[in-house]
């Protein structure tokens, strides 16, 4: 059973915007700490942004004041609003779910974001 399935990514021009998407299943999205990541080609996977289940946000330096992450627990969604876009944020990026006392993670496929200069 698919637990997280992301979408929008695409290709957008530099100064532009996307919004991210991640379905996630009710059972996880109701007890998770939910974060984007992304991986560019040859670079680790590294954090843009986290939420936790009492809506608290958390962003990287790079991310900070250009992302928003955010829910809609009516739709079991988290998102990941993107502007300013720049080519330097080309990667793919992961929807994640942080789980319980031991952290069991569940992550998402992947959905493409490049940013043309």
């Amino acid at each position: 059973q698919v637990q997280l399935v992301e979408s929008g990514g695409g290709l957008v021009q530099a100064g532009g915007s996307l919004r991210l998407s991640c379905a996630v299943l009710r059972s996880i999205f109701v007890i998770a700490d939910m974060g984007w990541y992304r991986q560019a080609p040859g670079k680790q996977r590294e954090l843009d942004a986290t939420i936790s289940t009492g809506g608290s946000t958390n962003y990287a330096a790079s991310a900070k004041g250009r992302f928003t992450i955010s829910t809609d627990n009516a739709k079991n969604t988290v998102y990941l609003q993107m502007n300013s876009l720049k080519p330097e944020d080309t990667a793919v990026y992961y929807c994640n779910a942080e789980v319980g006392r031991y952290r069991t993670n569940y992550w998402g496929q992947g959905t493409q974001v490049t940013v043309s200069s």
